[in-house]
């Protein structure tokens, strides 16, 4: 059987990325199609396929400025030729839903989230305010042409997997499609608890996060303003100036760490702060699978993956004294390690596989 895999754009590891990751060990031989690749920031795992980029690789500054392309997007993806193929698998958040497959073969979405930037992220991406600025006017313009791209290409999936609840009750609302939900896998061989739970315990609360608007990182930044203990912050992004400036000195920014440095960040840390409504959340598992607890926004896809009471605890309202009051009544002796390892082990690589071998060999009819 001739598989293709189409993926948005790799130009990163993220969580989208380690999905993918499993897909081509379930599918060794198949093609990755995706609008842009940069082979040095994916995995030897990713690179070792023949990877196809899109015609827009050949444009000017995709490397840094690949989103401003977005309305080209629809296009570019539909370029793809998948003639000869059996199967067409697509990870997708923004366009790879959209490649044309041929008649009679099936086609499985694993959708990470409908595309955030033109249903109902709009405004956090491009701005409630200034609203005269050249990048909202322009989406504002190619918005609603895109919302009905979105829609018609759902249409025509045979499958749509959702990685939480959350998803797929957007898939459900904007998309118009039912789907089932797998969650994406978090690394727990590598990601586990020091070998020694007493040795470098630190008395620091730890972010792992893009530093961008809608991870909104500046609530947890402005909730240590008025406490004593410290907050690492781990993490890029254009909001990392702002952040900055309205940090006190018990917030420290450690800029970009490696997956070897993280893990220690989270077995030393007191607990992981979460503040984004996010699709579903792998760095929250991360640190369970480290053996710590999570302090999270109650919303979006955290609620798969966090119990209050055993695995963290919730604040339920997107303000820094929400946050601080979660972090006040945070009683690290409430937590078990083991039991968080335990849990976190539900959504292992090694179960995400089994559960995708079998939505395919009883939905699809295959074996992989």
């Amino acid at each position: 059987m001739k598989v293709a895999l189409v993926h948005d754009w790799l130009n990163g590891m993220r969580g989208g990325e380690k999905v993918l990751e499993c897909l081509c060990d379930l599918f060794p031989d198949a093609p990755v199609y995706a609008l842009f690749y940069e082979p040095d920031l994916v995995s030897e795992k990713i690179n070792r396929h023949t990877v196809i980029p899109s015609l827009l690789q050949k444009l000017p500054f995709t490397r840094e400025r690949y989103r401003n392309y977005l309305p080209l997007f629809p296009w570019a993806i539909r370029k793809f030729d998948l003639r000869g193929f059996d199967l067409v698998v697509s990870s997708s958040h923004c366009a790879a839903k959209g490649v044309i497959v041929p008649n009679g073969v099936p086609h499985v979405c694993y959708c990470h989230t409908p595309m955030r930037f033109i249903w109902d992220k709009f405004d956090v991406y491009f701005g409630k305010k200034g609203l005269l600025s050249l990048s909202r006017i322009a989406m504002s313009f190619f918005r609603k042409s895109l919302q009905a791209w979105d829609r018609e290409t759902a249409r025509k999936v045979n499958f749509f997997i959702a990685n939480s609840r959350y998803i797929s009750e957007k898939i459900s609302l904007f998309l118009g499609q039912d789907s089932i939900i797998i969650p994406p896998p978090v690394d727990a061989d590598f990601f586990t608890p020091a070998p020694d739970v007493d040795a470098g315990k630190k008395d620091f609360f730890l972010i792992v996060s893009a530093l961008v608007p809608y991870k909104r990182v500046d609530l947890a930044v402005q909730a240590f303003a008025g406490r004593s203990e410290t907050l690492f912050v781990a993490g890029t992004g254009p909001e990392e100036k702002k952040l900055e400036k309205i940090a006190g000195s018990n917030v420290r920014f450690l800029g970009w760490q490696s997956d070897h440095d993280l893990r220690e960040l989270y077995r030393n840390c007191r607990a992981l702060i979460f503040t984004p409504e996010e699709d579903f959340g792998i760095v929250p598992l991360e640190a369970m699978a480290c053996g710590k607890p999570v302090i999270a926004f109650g919303k979006g896809g955290a609620l798969d993956t966090i119990v209050e009471g055993k695995t963290g605890l919730f604040f339920m309202e997107q303000t820094p004294q929400a946050v601080n009051r979660a972090i006040g009544s945070f009683d690290p002796e409430q937590f078990d390690s083991a039991a968080l390892r335990k849990h976190a082990e539900n959504f292992s690589r090694g179960n995400f596989l089994i559960r995708l071998r079998d939505f395919f060999r009883k939905k699809v009819g295959i074996s992989c």
